[in-house]
């Protein structure tokens, strides 16, 4: 068993031991520092297993060095635009200030704290500042991962563990709100599970992750969700005699998890918030990362999916019941949203710690002794790493993608000075960051389903008819869509649409009631 260090028993004489926290036992002194006290994560014997400094530093090193990775998604742009306007209000949004056909109505931003550590950093340091900043919560997501499973697991083990979930999550490790909040899921999920491992209830002072989690990111909701399988599963491993009184501590965190949740700018409406988002129905398999699992060709997620079950089968691993369950619910999340995948890459591993390790053997150090000269020694990391960071932000140029930049087409498009602009839906975060009122943006939950659904026909032309509604219904005056989308190449041959500006991403086509593309077609005269 791992023994408490001296730093966690001296705190543990200032637990209350009356009230209503003391009337859970167990919860004080012993759980929260089990959990995520440094000096019992590490110790000693653990130096040489993965999840060292050194590995943690080559995780932030490879997310800087490939910086504009991070910077693919143009909903980056719109991010640090909202967060820049909560810094200069000193308010949240309650409604919409961007576009111009939802502009008054309801929206919130459940990531409103991610969006301001954005934007403060963008302005600090440009394009580095939110690659920096997204960079340093991926290696501190991947040091915690690591620090849980080695004490559980060998070293060879937590390594397969953490190389099969940085797989499954690079395709999603973007420079947005979701990946400041990793870190938090891991300590969270590592917490709860950790608790039902040694069959007690989570420790109050992980409350706090709660209420950080539910300002970072709207993904909150599922660290609440989760609460319920993790104590069922204490509860119906814990002895007979035990389970009741555990059960109501379970449920008293529970609800103190909820109230925390609730500890936002919005209130109640934060986790509210969630309903419109699963409201999308028929537009959620139209955005990339909701859409469900692909095993037409091959892939890193069928790779991995394939070497588990083999392994398991070669190895014989048993499980318990409601682990089967816990684990088989994240697969199915996995399967039928991709974004979910980081998820199940994520927590699955924690679920699955305590119970191999029982089965082919645990490697829990003996001894808390705390390294010498540790303070000492992470400070000079961190001012190793900050000065490299700023020596390769100084020679390197971070910038986002420009597929989702049209930069010169919004330059000519601003000179038109018009007010209803027909935009692709990519090009939504970059105008929003360019003063420019969009049509449709990457707020989907804002727009809804029918509103995305029809955009999304009208620019592909599935739905022709909902191209040329939309144009009259909102009174559209351009229209700027990519280069070589169908609409694009419709408004080419469109009476009353003419081309103004066209490069390889964007083209602008402007309202004109005088610009004529149709030919009548010649008549042979044999055929009067």
């Amino acid at each position: 068993m791992l023994r408490r260090p001296d730093c966690c028993n001296r705190r543990a004489l200032i637990w209350p031991k009356s009230g209503f926290l003391g009337l859970f036992a167990s919860f004080r002194g012993r759980p929260i520092y089990q959990e995520l006290c440094p000096a019992v994560l590490r110790s000693p014997e653990e130096t040489g297993r993965s999840g060292r400094a050194d590995d943690d530093v080559r995780c932030y090193a490879l997310f800087l060095l490939a910086g504009n990775r991070l910077l693919i998604d143009p909903d980056t742009m719109w991010q640090i635009t909202v967060g820049q306007w909560i810094i200069d209000h000193r308010a949240v949004p309650q409604t919409d200030v961007y576009s111009f056909t939802m502009r008054g109505q309801p929206w919130i931003s459940t990531q409103w704290l991610a969006q301001v550590a954005y934007a403060k950093a963008y302005a600090v340091a440009g394009w580095s500042g939110p690659v920096v900043t997204a960079a340093t919560a991926i290696a501190a997501t991947f040091a915690l991962l690591t620090r849980f499973l080695s004490r559980r697991l060998s070293e060879s083990t937590t390594l397969v563990f953490i190389a099969a979930a940085l797989a499954l999550t690079v395709p999603h490790l973007l420079a947005r709100p979701h990946v400041l909040a990793l870190p938090v899921m891991v300590a969270w999920g590592g917490g709860l599970i950790a608790a039902a491992d040694r069959r007690g209830a989570p420790s109050f002072w992980l409350l706090p992750l709660m209420a950080l989690w539910a300002n970072l990111h709207g993904g909150f909701v599922f660290g609440l969700v989760l609460i319920a399988p993790v104590a069922l599963d204490a509860v119906l491993n814990a002895e007979p005699r035990e389970r009741k009184s555990l059960a109501l501590r379970w449920a008293a965190f529970a609800v103190a998890a909820l109230v925390a949740g609730c500890c936002t700018p919005y209130g109640w409406n934060s986790l509210l918030a969630s309903q419109k988002i699963l409201a999308l129905g028929g537009a959620l398999p139209l955005i990339m990362e909701w859409r469900p699992a692909d095993f037409g060709s091959v892939g890193t997620f069928e790779v991995c999916l394939l070497f588990a079950i083999g392994l398991a089968l070669w190895r014989g691993v048993t499980l318990p019941p409601l682990r089967i369950v816990l684990l088989l619910g994240l697969l199915h999340m996995a399967l039928a949203q991709g974004r979910a995948a980081e998820i199940l890459a994520l927590l699955a591993p924690l679920l699955l710690a305590a119970p191999l390790a029982r089965e082919f053997g645990s490697t829990e150090a003996a001894s808390s002794a705390a390294p010498p000269l540790r303070g000492v020694l992470v400070a000079g990391v961190v001012i190793a790493l900050a000065t490299c960071t700023l020596g390769y932000a100084s020679v390197y140029r971070f910038e986002p993608h420009s597929r989702g930049s049209p930069v010169a087409a919004v330059a000519a498009l601003k000179k038109l000075n018009l007010a209803r602009v027909f935009n692709d839906y990519d090009f939504g975060g970059y105008l929003i960051a360019n003063g420019v009122a969009p049509f449709i943006d990457g707020r989907t939950e804002l727009y809804g389903e029918k509103f995305f659904v029809d955009h999304n026909a009208a620019s592909g032309l599935m739905e022709p008819e909902n191209l040329f509604r939309l144009l009259e219904e909102y009174r559209i005056e351009a229209t700027l869509m990519r280069t070589q989308s169908a609409a694009t190449k419709l408004l080419d041959h469109l009476d009353g649409w003419q081309k103004v500006y066209a490069d390889d991403i964007a083209t602008i086509h402007l309202r004109k009631q005088n610009a004529l593309h149709t030919i009548e077609p010649a008549v042979d005269a044999k055929a009067k």
